[in-house]
């Protein structure tokens, strides 16, 4: 809304409340002075009426006097200006989406000229409106919802000025807008041209953890593709490469764990799948790599668990290049963790009694009336 309203300020103090119209310009000494006066019956001059009655709070009348000038003067040379006064005025009814037939007139009939960059300054304002959940107007009654909207905006303003400022904050508007509504990897694509096309905006460091967020939200479990934390992974190096700042500030180490820990469960998922298909040797393999690659991991414990049972049913030939998983076994679980069966007796803890056969009570048990 800040362009919108500084214009509208300029406006107030540009326009005098006298019937004629005249023109200032800013002096050095800082002091508005008079250049020309605008005759009032001459297009300029009821183009200026029509921006006087926006200015001083009337934008219905602003609206109907620009409709009339369109109508009036369709080839004059401030035909994009008094298109843009309509749309502000609208704007100004918080007829948003009307506005934007407006705007898009001129962002689309005169590109080159000063009207252009400020319709699409509009534009982004709008967007902002309708993608923090502002609906239009239906019946009177904002009941449609208009994201959908804010989304083709986003993406025409960084279309028509690539590299300008309007396009970075429109990327990044539109990152976010993908973020919030857990879109992770249109997220995910939105912070990665924004990390390439401004790599020396002042919420690089912002877009970069977003980024890497939205790689590892897209992942949704072992069952499912990883290509989110490869992703991940990469982007967290590159950030502690680049920034170890801020990499320190999210947790970058912590977060590398995470992903490690999340790929070696998907592979042992992988793993349980090939065991339940009936593919041994596939088993073993997936197993195999498991443990060399996160031999810490707790998937890696459980892959030990999961391949005692295994190791008597492989062929000869497979057992004869697997590893040692005794010692990695031992390795991973500790000499103390050992199959399933029957624990261990404690050293301390004496044999059990023999039971006599018949009575069922044991021979050093005390009758009855004896002492303990």
């Amino acid at each position: 809304m800040l362009p919108a309203i500084a214009f509208f300020l300029l406006l107030a103090v540009a326009c005098p409340p006298a019937g004629g119209q005249e023109e200032y310009k800013l002096a050095e000494d800082d002091a508005w002075v008079e250049t020309a006066t605008i005759d009032p019956s001459t297009p300029e001059g009821q183009l200026a009426s029509a921006r006087r009655a926006l200015a001083r709070g009337r934008p219905e009348r602003a609206e109907h006097l620009a409709a009339q000038w369109i109508a009036r003067y369709e080839q004059h040379p401030l035909l994009a200006e008094a298109y843009l006064i309509r749309a502000d005025a609208m704007f100004a009814r918080r007829d948003y989406y009307e506005a934007l037939f407006d705007y898009e007139y001129v962002a689309r009939m005169f590109p080159g000229s000063e009207a252009f960059v400020t319709a699409l300054e509009r534009e982004l304002e709008i967007a902002r409106l309708f993608a923090g959940g502002t609906k239009r107007k239906l019946w009177g009654m904002r009941i449609v919802d208009a994201s959908a909207e804010a989304e083709e905006l986003l993406i025409r303003i960084q279309e028509r000025l690539p590299g300008s400022r309007l396009a970075e904050e429109a990327g990044m508007m539109l990152g976010d807008y993908y973020f919030s509504r857990r879109k992770m990897d249109l997220a995910a694509e939105m912070y990665a041209i924004y990390v390439e096309n401004y790599p020396h905006s002042e919420q690089i460091d912002r877009a970069r953890k977003r980024l890497i967020y939205a790689h590892l939200a897209s992942f949704k479990g072992p069952e499912f593709d990883a290509a989110g934390l490869y992703e991940a992974r990469a982007r967290l190096q590159e950030l502690k490469a680049v920034a170890p700042a801020t990499a320190q500030q999210m947790g970058a180490d912590a977060l590398l764990t995470r992903i490690d820990e999340s790929d070696a469960m998907k592979m042992l998922e992988a793993a349980r799948w090939h065991l339940k298909r009936g593919d041994l040797i596939a088993t073993e393999l997936t197993i195999r790599r498991l443990v060399r690659t996160y031999p810490r991991s707790v998937a890696a414990a459980n892959a030990m668990r999961l391949i005692e049972s295994l190791l008597p049913r492989l062929p000869a030939s497979v057992l004869a290049e697997a590893p040692d998983y005794e010692v990695l076994r031992a390795a991973i679980l500790g000499p103390s963790d050992r199959p399933d069966g029957p624990p261990d007796r404690p050293p301390d803890q004496p044999p059990d009694r023999p039971q006599p056969s018949g009575s069922g009570e044991s021979a050093e048990q005390p009758t009855r009336g004896e002492a303990p």
